[in-house]
């Protein structure tokens, strides 16, 4: 027999993590798997599977595919990991709940003796019901459009302390929208979301506002990831993997976002970074100038500074969505509150500072004939709220760039 079918097996998988995860656990023939309904039973059947993870919407449907379906996948009702015996037989296990637990212990949430709102009704609530149940939950209520608690009655459950989201609303590319306003649960000690494209999800960045622990579901999908590999090849996988692996996905899925004043140097620094690290450089002031089809000081001659912003964070919320890029802004990007979601959602945020006395003003509308000082009165306090760190800029670029690139290699992965 030739080489073994390693995969994950999905209908629409344009986006997934899964491949760089398994390589990076040393299985390096791990591929995606995109298959129509009527595709499954006949692929199933191919004796050269090894091991297949199992993702929307078929983690119930490969059950009766199965040979045998391990006893804790069966009372979950869901299977995501299939793996080939050795007597031949196809055996369906659950490892997203091993993700799960995972998940939730490593953001310090505990749902023992909670109330746990669960979002959705498909196979990962059922997983995050069995996790919740396997952690002794006091009580676990799911959240459907059309079961008797639904989004119409949430307020039944005001004093939920544990929230979970298993429904696909805020995923990419449906970035910033929200299941539910946290505002309805006063009592939340904790917010889980499996999403993890974005990191940070509308609804983890309102957790984040309000100072609730909360997840994506990145530490999820990569211990899922090696609890699957572990049944693959019948070997213990040391529990330093899961944090290594994700530390590295982190990195390269986090973006580099510069802020600062007119002339402070984004973009030569943004330029710098792009030689040093072989990023990307995403100006948004060219997509601006590009969807507007003319300047910037044309724009504001047209439009005027209303006009401008309205384009500025139509810019940042499509730019914002992309992953592992270096995203450079104007620097009024500050003025809009609603810009630092956008940006801070797959972002680490940088502001670059430099006197006054040294920025240039020529070609920045706002900039020109300006009171340089007030303005910086205006947005320092702005800039502060929005930025992960402050890097000076008075040196050369090139120091710059490496100071930046130092603080992400540190942070970025936690």
């Amino acid at each position: 027999m030739g080489e073994r079918v390693y995969g994950l097996l999905g209908r629409k998988l344009g986006h997934s993590w899964s491949v760089p995860i398994h390589a990076a656990l040393g299985n390096g023939a791990y591929r995606l798997i995109e298959l129509e309904p009527d595709q499954l039973a006949p692929f199933l059947r191919r004796e050269d599977i090894g091991g297949l993870n199992v993702t929307i919407p078929y983690k119930r449907d490969v059950m009766p595919l199965c040979d045998a379906i391990d006893p804790a996948a069966e009372a979950i009702g869901s299977v995501n990991t299939i793996v080939r015996q050795p007597d031949g037989r196809l055996v369906g296990y659950n490892t997203d709940i091993d993700g799960f637990r995972y998940m939730a212990r490593r953001a310090g949430i505990s749902l023992a003796g909670k109330k746990v709102v669960i979002l959705g009704s498909g196979g990962a609530s059922l997983t995050a019901q069995a996790a919740a149940r396997q952690e002794g939950a006091a009580e676990i209520i799911v959240i459907s459009r059309s079961g008797p608690d639904n989004y119409e009655n949430l307020d039944r459950h005001a004093d939920a302390q544990v929230l979970v989201n298993t429904t696909p609303v805020g995923m990419y590319p449906g970035n910033g929208a929200s299941p539910v306003d946290l505002a309805v649960f006063p009592a939340l000690e904790g917010v889980l979301d499996v999403i993890y494209n974005p990191r940070r999800t509308a609804l983890l960045l309102q957790a984040e506002s309000l100072g609730i622990p909360r997840s994506d579901g990145l530490p999820m999908l990569v211990a899922q990831a090696v609890a699957a590999e572990e049944r693959f090849f019948g070997k213990a996988i040391p529990a330093s993997e899961n944090e290594r692996i994700l530390a590295q996905l982190r990195r390269e899925m986090t973006n580099i976002v510069l802020i600062g004043m007119p002339g402070s140097g984004k973009t030569t620094v943004g330029e710098a970074l792009s030689r040093l690290t072989g990023r990307e450089a995403v100006d948004l002031d060219q997509m601006i100038e590009a969807d507007a089809g003319c300047s910037i000081p044309e724009i504001f001659a047209r439009e005027g500074e209303r006009g401008f912003r309205a384009r500025e964070a139509a810019a940042a919320a499509e730019a914002g969505k992309r992953t592992g890029v270096i995203l450079l802004t104007g620097g009024g990007i500050v003025k809009t509150a609603a810009n630092y979601g956008a940006l801070h959602q797959n972002g680490r945020i940088y502001q670059l500072v430099r006197d006054l006395s040294l920025l240039p003003t020529e070609g920045r509308p706002l900039s020109q004939g300006a009171d340089l000082q007030a303005m910086w009165r205006e947005r320092a306090p702005l800039y502060q709220r929005f930025r992960d760190a402050e890097i000076d800029n008075s040196g050369t670029v090139e120091d710059t760039a490496a100071a930046i690139w130092r603080d992400f290699c540190e942070h970025s992965g936690t």
